[in-house]
């Protein structure tokens, strides 16, 4: 597995990679209509533009080395809140599920989050996705929840997680 930091060149990359995960992921979750909506917008090419021109926020793709085919991406933010990194996006197609990918990716996250001096990670979840179940497995305990308006008439409705470093 190795990391590659996109570029804006990679935008169009990234956009299908979040297409082909999403409609396997939140097909039983979210309405077409909902899912459509959050594509088109926290996936524009203008918002994750927005994201690559920021010196903390950080888009890695993630490739099989094996076949070099690219399975996923990583997006993330340091200092989010003090000593605190938000993974704001893991995702992986569907047919590169249970490759260790998202185990790998965690751990990438864990050792660039050490880098950064943050002591923290934290990330939102859907209440009815069972990545919250991984999650837990790798460490991340959740210590909130919240029902968060995205506009349109839409909600998110997430268990907020996080992983401690110990000091």
């Amino acid at each position: 597995m190795k990391f590659i930091k996109a570029t804006k060149n990679d935008i169009p990359l990234i956009q299908d990679l979040a297409r082909r995960s999403w409609e396997n992921a939140y097909a039983e979750i979210l309405s077409a209509e909902q899912m459509e909506y959050m594509l088109s917008t926290m996936y524009s090419a203008e918002e994750i533009e927005s994201h690559l021109k920021q010196a903390n926020y950080h888009y890695y793709l993630i490739q099989d080395e094996n076949n070099r085919s690219f399975e996923g991406f990583i997006g993330y933010e340091n200092g989010y809140e003090n000593e605190t990194t938000k993974l704001h996006r893991i995702y992986l197609v569907p047919e590169s599920k249970g490759k260790g990918l998202g185990k790998g990716a965690l751990e990438f996250l864990k050792e660039k989050v050490r880098e950064s001096g943050d002591v923290r990670i934290i990330l939102n979840v859907n209440k009815y996705n069972s990545a919250k179940k991984f999650y837990q497995s790798q460490g991340y305990t959740v210590y909130d929840e919240g029902v968060f308006d995205i506009g349109n008439g839409f909600v998110m409705d997430d268990y907020l997680m996080e992983f401690l470093f110990h000091k």
